[in-house]
């Protein structure tokens, strides 16, 4: 999914990085309301698991391969705003320091593989969320969901920057269909991920999943009668 330098045009390339910019403004300003003293380490874990899982690919088919993208995974855990600026932490670094992902694409990889997983993710988790009972298990399909809509809706919206700003030959139907074909097999893989992620993370500490915080049950007083006071 990291878009090369040259892939698309000059324009479009300024246009997207303008996008992102003020994704990432609006993200900034969002996440001062999400994060506090248990959020803000749970993002730094975020950023630098997104970012080794970015790293290790998984066959998909037809000699292809994918990797997580991170929006959905992040969104849930951290919050919407917090989840797309550590995903763009984690594409600035690759592309400055690894040279994964274009420089000069850099507005767009973020556009895409931040902005968009995380508001289909997100946007779609909250909609199943909101029809299921307030269980657990209901955040898991919610998640896996989100996460499974996410990487081809990312691979519909490089397509359509593509369509505007591709620097190549290639057919944009072909495009199309190839995209969004071989994100179906990766979104599943990210789905995978995703909800085994956010699952085990539930299981262990509910209370750290953003996502899950409405599931959280009211402290109970548990009033001690005297006689076992007494007793005590």
């Amino acid at each position: 999914m990291h878009v090369p330098d040259g892939f698309i045009n000059a324009p479009v390339s300024v246009a997207t990085g303008v996008v992102a910019a003020i994704g990432v403004g609006v993200a900034l300003r969002g996440a001062r309301r999400e994060l506090d003293d248990a959020t803000a380490p749970l993002a730094g874990v975020s950023a630098a698991f997104i970012f080794a899982a970015q790293m290790l690919n998984f066959p998909v088919a037809a000699g292809t391969s994918g990797h997580l993208l991170g929006g959905a995974l992040a969104a849930i855990l951290v919050g919407p705003y917090t989840g797309a600026l550590v995903v763009a932490v984690v594409l600035f670094v690759q592309g400055l320091l690894f040279a994964d992902g274009g420089l000069t694409a850099l507005g767009t990889n973020i556009t895409i593989m931040s902005l968009v997983t995380v508001l289909v993710g997100y946007g779609v988790f909250r909609a199943v969320l909101a029809v299921l009972p307030e269980k657990r298990v209901s955040v898991s399909v919610a998640t896996f969901l989100g996460a499974v809509v996410s990487v081809p809706a990312a691979a519909v919206v490089f397509t359509g920057i593509y369509a505007i700003g591709g620097t190549t030959d290639i057919p944009l139907g072909s495009m199309l269909t190839a995209m969004v074909g071989v994100h179906l097999l990766i979104g599943l893989g990210e789905a995978v991920i995703t909800t085994a992620t956010v699952s085990s993370a539930l299981a262990v500490r509910p209370d750290l999943v953003y996502g899950a915080r409405g599931l959280r049950k009211p402290l109970q007083i548990i009033k001690v009668s005297d006689s076992q006071g007494a007793a005590a």
